[in-house]
């Protein structure tokens, strides 16, 4: 089945069950800067899910674009994709559980054809602020789904939300594909691979308040999604979810350039994966008019695009991206945007390449000035720095080693990667708990400058004040804070003047090492509910009294008068009971 196929059954099954078709939303999330992209399709519904009517009724369907890059690492196996389209379906305290799992079990089966015998589901398992669902097992039981089938798991499997740290909240329940040729086995175990989920009902029941209680919600929502790429794979019974129509017409087209067989070599493989799922990634977000940058947005585009060029390079391709753009278009002819904006997009690919193919050359330079210190092997810090700084995939530094008959410390290398990818997953959360990708000097003084704005915060507007969330680039830091009411100027100016009066005053800025335990009680702030090791690190900022004391991984400059002048850029609204702030420092010698 091609993608448009499944799209126009699955809206037209939902119309003839009332519910109202609701557009395809921008990537480019429209009024939140909370997230960068759309990552699912009730995103741009969330104030409907809180109570706002929505003008088109209690009953909404759609398709949705969305970009997720959490798992950006994971990309290159059967199933991982950055962008996607999702289906979904919803209720605004209009129908729930009874009617959402027979509407997903009649999709399924008499829609797609699924065989029943080829589908498992599971539920929520229950806990000390929530009781199992015992109430969505017997649904499915009443459909035809045997006992066996039905496995009850944890809050880290079956539960969704809140989305921040109140709000709508449930149980969800999932499907299951038995995706092997080999006849399904009669007990549903959620940890073998060949059960594939396809399908997940989110059921928000309950509404967490200020005190962590769960309490029956007044408005009780369903909210469910239906992977595309992945529904396909399992109609067209493929294991591999870049062999559909979603994917296919691109690896051709690399196949072409590169003159290599998809499915020959794992690596290759692999690499042919990457390139058409981040240059399809990159089209999508290029359609919205982002152009590759060094910061937020723009940063994801410009590693997306670098990432597919270095494995292209691993191909031997060379000048690729803009070919990949007439399949990608093709495919997804029904959204008018791409088209229209295509001139640009192929313009911006055609510029980054260019940029960083230069980047690439100097690699091949470092890797010849590592071949002529007569080294036997390549470290794994070597092997990792020719990935991270110069844009070698390590299979590139496995063949030109092989070439130049040295060898790859492969496991000092995947080391390397697995730290690097921890911090990326901090940096990408925005907040301080393992550290930031980028240490740059000036990302350092953006970090201390942080902790200097959240200490005159609390001189200002007193000692609720608590961090809620921070984003800090090279060009600027983002603090997110509770409070219920916007800034005055008066205000703004005594927190921007106490943070100038801070750094003049050249402050100390000292690193301990403590147990959690003890950091708490030397009177440390935290982001309590995030998961800390033994042993944290805090930092203090001392003045004739202490300024600032946070458990922060760093890093810090040594002392404030390092870090210029501070001026606040705008004061916004984040979410409710949240507000922003945004910051940048000034070199006032320059």
């Amino acid at each position: 089945m091609d993608r448009k196929g499944l799209i126009k059954k699955y809206i037209d099954f939902f119309k003839l069950k009332n519910h109202k078709e609701i557009p395809n939303f921008p990537l480019v999330p429209e009024n939140d800067p909370t997230v960068l992209f759309t990552t699912a399709g009730m995103h741009p519904i969330v104030p409907f899910l809180l109570g706002q009517p929505h003008p088109l009724g209690k009953r909404l369907v759609n398709v949705q674009r969305c970009i997720r890059t959490g798992d950006i690492d994971k990309v290159g196996n059967e199933v991982h994709h950055t962008f996607f389209e999702m289906l979904g379906n919803w209720s605004l305290g209009d129908y729930f559980k009874k009617e959402a799992i027979e509407y997903s079990f009649e999709f399924l089966t008499k829609v797609l054809k699924i065989p029943k015998e080829k589908l498992a589901v599971s539920c929520f398992l229950g806990d000390e602020t929530a009781e199992k669902d015992e109430e969505a097992a017997s649904i499915w039981m009443k459909l035809g789904v045997a006992k066996e089938r039905i496995a009850f798991l944890s809050k880290e499997n079956n539960w969704w939300g809140p989305a921040g740290n109140t709000g709508p909240c449930g149980p969800d329940t999932e499907m299951f594909y038995w995706r092997s040729k080999s006849s399904p086995p009669k007990t549903f175990n959620p940890k073998d691979n060949n059960w594939v989920e396809i399908w997940n009902n989110v059921l928000m029941q309950y509404n967490k308040d200020s005190f962590g209680k769960y309490n029956s919600a007044k408005q009780k929502n369903v909210d469910t999604g239906m992977g595309v790429e992945r529904t396909i794979a399992v109609l067209d019974g493929l294991t591999d979810n870049y062999l559909t129509s979603s994917f296919f017409p691109i690896i051709k087209e690399i196949e072409k350039i590169s003159g290599k067989k998809y499915s020959k070599i794992e690596g290759e493989t692999r690499a042919m994966r990457i390139i058409a799922d981040h240059i399809k990634a990159s089209v999508m977000i290029l359609a919205e008019k982002v152009s590759p940058s060094n910061i937020e947005r723009g940063y994801v585009l410009r590693r997306l695009i670098r990432i597919a060029i270095r494995y292209g390079k691993f191909l031997g391709m060379k000048d690729f991206t803009k070919s990949l753009v007439t399949p990608i278009l093709k495919i997804y002819d029904n959204y008018p945007l791409l088209q229209k904006n295509k001139e640009f997009i192929i313009q911006e690919l055609e510029l980054e390449e260019k940029r960083f193919n230069e980047t690439i050359e100097l690699g091949i330079r470092y890797f010849e000035k590592i071949k002529s210190q007569s080294r036997r092997e390549i470290t794994g810090k070597d092997a990792f720095l020719l990935y991270q700084s110069y844009g070698f995939p390590i299979e590139m530094t496995q063949e030109l080693a092989k070439d130049s008959k040295i060898e790859v410390d492969i496991l000092g290398y995947k080391k390397e990667l697995a730290k690097h990818q921890e911090l990326s997953r901090t940096a990408s959360s925005g907040q301080f708990k393992s550290g930031l990708a980028d240490n740059s000097e000036q990302v350092t003084k953006y970090h201390t400058a942080t902790h200097l704005l959240h200490a005159a915060l609390r001189q200002v507007l007193g000692t609720e004040v608590e961090q809620r969330g921070s984003n800090i680039t090279a060009e600027r830091l983002r603090f997110d804070f509770s409070y219920p009411q916007k800034l005055t100027a008066c205000q703004l100016q005594e927190v921007e003047n106490l943070v100038n009066e801070y750094i003049k005053s050249g402050l100390d800025v000292k690193r301990d090492e403590l147990t959690l335990e003890q950091a708490k009680k030397s009177g440390a702030l935290g982001l309590f509910e995030h998961k800390y090791g033994e042993k944290v690190s805090v930092y203090t900022v001392c003045g004739k009294d202490k300024i600032s004391k946070e458990i922060c991984s760093g890093p810090h400059v040594t002392n404030t008068k390092e870090l210029g002048h501070f001026k606040i850029i705008k004061e916004e609204a984040s979410s409710a009971g949240v507000r922003r702030i945004k910051a940048e420092l000034i070199d006032e010698t320059k």
